[in-house]
């Protein structure tokens, strides 16, 4: 029996899932624009940093209905992002673990994702792995990365100024009603 090696960049899904294919391998994290765009300034991936990834294909018998083809994806990278704290680079790990279920089209694929937890996308010809890995770390990324301790302290801003007390609106309106009030 001869093993069927996969080309991530195009994968048919549907024979993919029924020989229950698996692949994995590393990408360069550098090929990734829409990963590395969100990298810090001063951190761009390097070329020797790559992005692990694995692929399992499965095809589920589904009582009195269509077999179900399924894609079950793991990836993971180290990316320098911006710190919400210092605002300089802070190394972080980035994984993510998803399955998605295949349907025939995008009207169907569409009402079965609004009533479900598990993810569905159309059915195509051939799907790149690659892209759907990027999409994948993208959503996988912290909403606010930051340093457990920033390496350097912050600095207060320069220009302090002393604060300066402001009425209060509704002491203002208080009065005016006072004052409107007869005696």
């Amino acid at each position: 029996m001869t093993v069927r090696v996969f080309d991530p960049l195009c994968v048919d899904m549907a024979t993919f899932a029924k020989e229950a294919g698996e692949t994995a391998g590393t990408w360069p994290l550098a090929a990734l624009d829409r990963l590395c765009g969100e990298a810090h300034i001063d951190a761009k991936p390097a070329t020797g940093e790559q992005v692990e990834w694995r692929a399992t294909g499965e095809s589920r018998a589904c009582r009195g209905g269509e077999t179900q083809i399924w894609l079950h994806l793991e990836c993971r990278a180290r990316l320098g992002l911006v710190c919400q704290r210092c605002l300089q680079p802070v190394d972080t790990a980035v994984d993510a673990q998803r399955s998605f279920q295949f349907v025939a089209n995008e009207a169907l694929a569409a009402e079965i994702d609004a009533g479900s937890e598990e993810d569905v996308l159309a059915l195509s010809r051939t799907l790149n792995l690659i892209e759907l890995i990027e999409d994948e770390l993208l959503l996988a990324l912290p909403l606010v990365p930051r340093h457990a301790t920033c390496p350097q302290p912050l600095k207060p801003p320069d220009n302090t100024e002393p604060f300066e007390e402001r009425a209060n609106p509704f002491a203002v309106l208080g009065e005016l009603k006072q004052k409107s009030l007869p005696n």
